[in-house]
């Protein structure tokens, strides 16, 4: 069974209805690496739905948290914001509301590509329209035994004037720098780092700590199930006290845990906004089709870490993709959004003819009919949709190595060995020779006359680019038309 039909047989034993939370702080690019966690929430939505059960993900947008601080990629300006909530910070490149709606929305346009609904929650709001009042209270007359569970599952006391709540300071504006002081039925008075004392309402005057507000959400939003990262899974992390928060301060079970690695971007690290290691998810799904982006997630258990390579490694990925497609595999079946088609024309052939017809759609179909691919409605349509993406990727992502340009003419020296190569091996090249047969040439025509190989294959490259690499040479021959590589062989040397 997929790691996502066991989840969703677990919570089938509890309930048939279910709701699914995630949640992820806009203080930066919501990157690849936070995907996971929609992604893992979405595989187990659809697996409910597959099995008969109902589901819903709601997906809490953490704005009212603290800018903790000025990272790199933001104007020196910005140490002035350190502390405010991220909904009540200017949007760096002043084209939204606020801080957390620049990041906040490419995420949510992106989650539609990628065929994911959810209910928005926005933090902020959710205080403001007082949704978190009884919970506060609650919170606030329980500190006492809040503070003795907090103790006890991670070992570390509390100072003794501590208190669940992070009051909204009025005269400087940040939500990390005021200490509460005491509470009535109306208020909860504070005092603030910068000098100022005052007091806030219980609807939007402040929030919950993460610890406290985790489990109160939860309560709130009647949450069954919830993906998040390893770390809050630790022995003594945020879950396991959330646990008990919930069962013993808010009276609710807490929902089933699904905690999952990390995606590590390769050579670079785990993804983090904080240190620009990132692939922004609105550039992921317009670089690949959703479906792969999904797949990404989706093909591996979610304790187990990904290592993400966007270049060669994302090609043997579509490819794995491309064959498990065929086979109906359960991990494709999740990836899938609405009606995809997919041809037997592989992506890496995509990328080779694309460049060689300069992206034209008509010549890429009538390149992919030579090399022996039947071109119908359906690879039409298909070819259409991928292609873009092939291009992209090309712009984006690809290693040097893979790119090319067909120059009119080269200008290279060749050996006696490489031109003697040529001439024979242009001489045998027939028209009707599969891509196949026009690789094993290259071997059966080196072995003949005692040139290895490799300078066999780079001697046709140069001889065709003007340099000693380039694509799989039996599909680029026959792509590019035999009798045109004939020609081209014989005005090089």
């Amino acid at each position: 069974m997929h790691w996502a039909d066991v989840i969703a047989a677990e919570l089938l034993k509890r309930s048939n209805s279910h709701r699914i939370a995630t949640g992820i702080s806009p203080s930066g690019h919501i990157h690849l690496g936070n995907l996971r966690e929609m992604v893992t929430a979405d595989a187990i939505r659809r697996a409910l739905v597959d099995a008969g059960g109902e589901a819903k993900i709601v997906y809490i947008a953490d704005d009212f948290d603290p800018l903790r601080k000025r990272y790199p990629f933001l104007p020196e300006e910005y140490e002035n914001y350190v502390g405010m909530p991220l909904c009540k910070i200017p949007d760096p490149e002043g084209c939204h509301d606020s801080y957390s709606e620049h990041f906040l929305q490419p995420f949510l346009e992106s989650l539609e590509i990628l065929g994911i609904p959810v209910e928005v929650r926005r933090a902020y709001q959710m205080y403001k329209d007082g949704l978190y009042e009884e919970n506060t209270r609650i919170a606030l007359s329980k500190r006492d035994e809040i503070a003795r569970i907090i103790a006890e599952v991670t070992g570390r006391e509390l100072e003794e004037d501590w208190y669940p709540f992070m009051p909204l300071c009025e005269n400087c504006g940040r939500i990390n720098s005021a200490k509460v002081k005491s509470f009535d039925e109306s208020w909860i008075y504070y005092e603030c780092e910068c000098g100022y004392s005052g007091k806030v309402g219980y609807a939007g005057g402040g929030k919950l700590t993460w610890r406290v507000d985790w489990a109160a959400r939860w309560q709130i939003l009647k949450i069954t199930c919830e993906p998040f990262g390893k770390d809050h899974a630790a022995a003594g992390g945020s879950y396991d006290t959330g646990v008990r928060i919930a069962r013993e301060i808010f009276n609710y079970e807490p929902p089933y845990p699904v905690p999952y690695e990390w995606i590590h971007l390769k050579g670079k690290g785990a993804m983090k906004s904080s240190k620009g290691i990132v692939i922004p998810v609105r550039e992921m799904v317009e670089v690949i089709p959703p479906e792969i982006v999904r797949y990404i997630t989706i093909r591996v258990k979610p304790e187990r870490h990904i290592e993400f390579d966007p270049g060669l490694g994302l090609l043997d990925l579509v490819e794995e993709f491309e064959e498990k497609f065929k086979e109906k595999d359960r991990s494709v079946e999740l990836s899938l959004v609405g009606d995809v088609v997919y041809s037997d024309v592989p992506f890496r052939h995509l990328i080779v003819v694309g460049q060689i017809a300069n992206w034209d759609l008509d010549k890429v179909l009538e390149i992919i009919e030579r090399t022996g691919y039947r071109v119908d409605e359906i690879t039409r349509k298909d070819v259409e949709r991928r292609l873009k993406y092939a291009k992209k990727w090309i712009e984006k992502y690809a290693p040097d190595r893979i790119k090319f340009e067909i120059p009119e003419k080269v200008s290279v020296d060749f050996s006696e060995e490489e031109e003697k190569f040529l001439r024979t091996y242009a001489e045998r090249l027939q028209n009707d020779m599969s891509p196949e047969e026009i690789h094993t040439l290259v071997y059966d025509v080196s072995k003949e006359l005692g040139i290895k190989p490799s300078k066999a294959f780079q001697a046709i490259y140069k001889a065709i680019l003007g340099k000693t690499y380039g694509p799989r040479v039996g599909y680029f021959i026959k792509s590019l038309g035999v009798e045109w590589v004939k020609e081209r062989i014989k005005a090089a040397l």
